[in-house]
């Protein structure tokens, strides 16, 4: 391969995979056939460079130059998205890290420990509503049973697709090989936010991410005619639900930088004419510490309680992922940032593979510039040359740690 491949060049080759025609933007689920397609420019692009392609256990692909074992230099992240996501998130690494393989084979640059490029599995939950999902499956942060059983909109279990993929359901979870052979783990990625902009930088390194997680409020009331039902005869779980997005905002507002949102409602039957038997709303909750986060959360809920009860409705909720704040290591950060030239710390709120892998190994993220600041949005964007610095950066801290 040339080295006048670029991080923009390779996005260019995926563009036409997966477009969302409701939202813009792209719609690219674990195992659906547009993530398929990728995972398959993946293994060609891989095997086009001679790095060795092998996919794990949980749906993870591994592209080794040098031997795989334990104590590899590994990078990375995820070409998944979130529905009418942008072009960037996620596969922007995995481009990085093809890119910067090459740079550094231009360079001469031959690896005394083995470098990895990995692809992680379902790593926005945008099928299976579990982020991370590939990570958390390697890592053992998700019991294996349950992600098995987890399901999409169609009911669709994740032991069906990934047997469809050509996984064994049987064997998804825990990987201890894996999880040796990632001696270091480094993840760029597209900043989701502003940080960059405001400190007119192309590239920083990753501090901490915010404490995380996702809830299920399901709200059951009466399902009945919308014409014929008096007000005050019904029993209208769309009404909690409503005073529950609202209760979002006020429970976040009160705690300092913390984030609450509802962005997935979905009625039973769903019938324009039909009072819905049942309601269920997701909320994202996020926060600096877990005490902030799961304060905000029982805020919400106790609000979502009162405003059933007013209903004559009843209230389960249910947490389906949760990840404390992650601080990444400090000794490796101050390696990266110095490698390459002090470039600034920030925090993130979004969550990301580095964060699972972090209470396991030496993990730390590099991020490029977005200028619109916008992202899982079709608006996400990142300028050709803060791509090429990103691949630059990488290259350079590949080379530093593997030398």
């Amino acid at each position: 391969m040339s080295g006048t491949t670029t991080a923009t060049g390779l996005l260019a080759a995926i563009d036409g995979v997966g477009r969302d025609p409701k939202r813009g933007g792209y719609r690219r689920h674990v195992f659906d056939p547009a993530e398929r397609e990728l995972r398959e420019w993946f293994v060609e692009q891989a095997q086009r460079r001679d790095l060795a392609v092998r996919c794990d256990r949980n749906g993870n692909l591994w592209a080794w130059w040098g031997e795989p074992g334990p104590g590899a230099i590994v990078t990375g992240s995820h070409l998944d998205s979130v529905p009418g996501g942008g072009a960037f998130d996620g596969p922007l690494g995995v481009v990085s890290a093809l890119a910067a393989v090459d740079t550094l084979r231009d360079n001469g640059f031959a690896p005394d420990k083995a470098i990895a490029i990995v692809v992680f599995a379902e790593e926005e939950g945008g099928r299976f509503g579990v982020p991370c999902l590939g990570s958390r499956l390697l890592s053992g942060a998700i019991d294996p049973d349950v992600a098995r059983h987890l399901h999409d909109q169609d009911g669709v279990t994740f032991a069906e697709a990934a047997a469809e993929a050509g996984l064994d359901p049987a064997r998804v979870g825990r990987d201890d090989e894996a999880l040796a052979a990632i001696g270091t783990f480094v993840e760029l990625h597209v900043e989701q936010g502003r940080g960059l902009i405001d400190l007119g930088a192309p590239v920083a390194v990753a501090d901490s991410i915010l404490a995380h997680g996702r809830w299920r409020f399901s709200f059951t009331g009466e399902g009945n005619h919308a014409g014929a039902t008096l007000l005050g005869d019904r029993r209208d779980p769309m009404v909690p639900a409503a005073e529950m997005v609202l209760a979002a905002r006020i429970a976040a507002s009160e705690v300092d930088d913390a984030r609450a949102t509802v962005g997935r409602i979905v009625p039973n039957p769903g019938g324009t004419n039909v009072i819905a038997s049942t309601v269920d709303v997701w909320l994202d909750a996020r926060a600096a510490d877990d005490a902030n986060t799961r304060g905000v959360v029982e805020r919400i809920r106790d609000m979502a309680t009162d405003a059933a009860a007013r209903e004559n409705c009843e209230l389960t909720v249910v947490e389906e992922s949760y990840g404390d704040t992650v601080v990444f290591d400090a000794g490796l950060r101050k390696t990266v940032s110095a490698a390459l030239g002090g470039v600034p710390a920030l925090p993130t709120g979004a969550g990301h593979d580095a964060g699972v892998l972090a209470a396991h190994v030496p993990t730390a993220m590099l991020f490029v510039r977005n200028p619109t600041g916008v992202s899982h949005a079709p608006e996400e964007f990142a300028e050709p040359a803060d791509c090429e610095a990103g691949v630059t950066a990488l290259a350079t801290v590949l080379g530093q740690l593997a030398g």
